[in-house]
């Protein structure tokens, strides 16, 4: 697969907002406000244009806007930043090659649908997941020197946590990371993934009990799994 960047959008770009979302990627994703909530006059970016009340902010204001949020959400799916990183390049990616067909919606929830259908894809026809590598001058993480795995650990993800989430099946995944991870309620989910609400249900609930299982088999040998799940 291409990683190759449309005309005029550079990887620095990427480079700076990977490494800031790196550091926020164990941060809970913030509750969005629903629609109605806050008068027009306060309403930004993407929000504005979804209501109606403002005009589709530029590519730089509008990666700004979103790479935390799809950067978190690639992060907890695929495992490791480093497939995140690419995760979320890609998401750019497609919605820069069809910016202009995009209506009047939900952006966030279209754009953690193209993330959520690009890792399916991945894991479907890939046992690892693993895109082409990006050129070897290409500097990822430019700045402070921070490593992505030194990231991972400042922001305070359980390792057990990530690896029981990594081993579950992609769509039981898919399933706990968009509601227990970025907050979505199950008819959000249903739409993401064009699937019924019961089904969004018995993922949910048949990968909650996985992930559970997993972790206590874990916490048979491991005390710091013993404590999550004393606190879950």
């Amino acid at each position: 697969m291409s990683m190759t960047l449309p005309e005029g959008v550079q990887y620095s770009q990427y480079s700076q907002y990977c490494q800031h979302s790196a550091e926020n990627a164990g941060k809970p994703e913030n509750a969005k406000n629903t629609k109605g909530a806050e008068p027009a006059e306060k309403l930004r970016g993407t929000e504005a244009f979804d209501e109606g009340v403002g005009a589709m902010p530029s590519w730089d204001e509008l990666v700004a806007e979103h790479a935390d949020s799809v950067y978190r959400l690639a992060f907890r799916l695929a495992g490791n930043p480093q497939d995140a990183e690419d995760l979320t390049q890609e998401t750019f990616m497609r919605v820069f090659r069809s910016l202009q067909d995009y209506q009047p919606g939900t952006f966030a929830g279209w754009l953690h649908r193209i993330t959520t259908n690009l890792f399916l894809d991945m894991v479907r026809h890939r046992s690892k997941i693993r895109m082409e590598s990006l050129p070897e001058d290409y500097e990822r993480f430019a700045g402070n020197g921070i490593t992505p795995e030194q990231a991972y650990n400042v922001a305070n993800l359980d390792p057990a946590l990530q690896k029981a989430l990594d081993e579950l099946a992609p769509d039981f995944r898919v399933a706990i990371v968009l509601c227990d991870v970025m907050g979505m309620s199950y008819e959000e989910i249903a739409a993401t993934l064009g699937v019924k609400m019961g089904t969004v249900r018995s993922r949910i609930h048949r990968g909650r009990s996985q992930l559970r299982a997993r972790l206590e088999d874990d916490a048979v040998h491991n005390e710091e799994t013993q404590i999550l799940l004393r606190t879950r």
